[in-house]
């Protein structure tokens, strides 16, 4: 769980961009990714803005788990072990969803958009199908009911706790919903316009995004991983959180732009 910062605008600051890295999460990629597609079938009216709604209801729950927590939070502490576990857990995931979609970029056929790959989504069943406002946001709550999001919850408490109570632990959990519907929410967008496209754009486009999400992830796991397997590098991260939260967000809405100016190479060199 990361450390909390000393002043309150380092603190809303570092959970604007928690929201943001967390919308970039493979499985909330793939997952919105779906219900586009889906959606760009039967509606596609509600298409375009599956992943604000997918993040409007993962941000309810996280905000609902995050009262909940600072209300017990006198009466209960942060187990020892619960940072290590979460550290393991979000390792094992991301290598997961690291191989995934690299293996769906290198076998995609030469003629089909690569879709990002998540291992949450499996589970959906028929929401995954999800055709109406209030099952898409329900789907983002489901979303919400995991390890990750408890960890969230948690570190949101603290932090009401250290500043004052509910009413700022509501105020944190409030800021990381917005960060990750700007995140989610373009995506949704994105995702929508490849769609429409489906041309060598949005070929090149997908391909490029696929290998982003599949390196990042693997990345982020291998710094995870060394963080856990030396002390000194995990003292030396202490505190650059923000940092390395901001250079993430850049990277991935950087690839965003990069994927399309390749994709419109691709398409007027073909």
């Amino acid at each position: 769980m990361e450390p909390l910062p000393a002043d309150w605008l380092s603190l809303l600051i570092l959970t604007f961009v928690l929201g943001m890295k967390h919308g970039f999460d493979a499985d909330h990629l793939a997952t919105i990714d779906g219900l586009t597609r889906y959606n760009a079938r039967h509606r596609p009216g509600l298409a375009r803005y599956c992943g604000s709604l997918f993040s409007l209801g993962h941000g309810v729950v996280v905000m609902a788990i995050a009262l909940g927590v600072s209300a017990l939070a006198g009466q209960w502490a942060v187990p020892a072990w619960f940072g290590l576990t979460g550290a393991v857990i979000s390792i094992v995931f991301l290598v997961a969803l690291g191989v995934l979609n690299l293996h769906a970029v290198l076998v995609a056929p030469p003629n089909q958009i690569v879709q990002p790959v998540g291992l949450k989504g499996r589970w959906l069943g028929r929401l995954g199908q999800a055709s109406r406002p209030a099952l898409v946001a329900l789907v983002g709550a489901l979303f919400a009911l995991s390890f990750d999001t408890l960890s969230q919850a948690a570190f949101f408490a603290l932090a009401g706790s250290q500043f004052g109570g509910w009413q700022d632990a509501l105020l944190l959990s409030a800021l990381f919903m917005l960060g990750m519907l700007l995140t989610d929410g373009i995506n949704g967008l994105w995702i929508a316009r490849l769609i429409a496209r489906a041309d060598q754009v949005a070929l090149i486009a997908s391909r490029v995004m696929g290998l982003v999400v599949s390196a990042v992830s693997l990345l982020v796991a291998a710094f995870g991983a060394a963080k856990l397997l030396s002390p000194t590098l995990d003292a030396w991260s202490d505190g650059q959180e923000l940092l390395f939260g901001a250079l993430l967000v850049v990277v991935i809405a950087g690839s965003f732009l990069m994927a399309l100016h390749l994709g419109r190479r691709g398409a007027i060199a073909a």
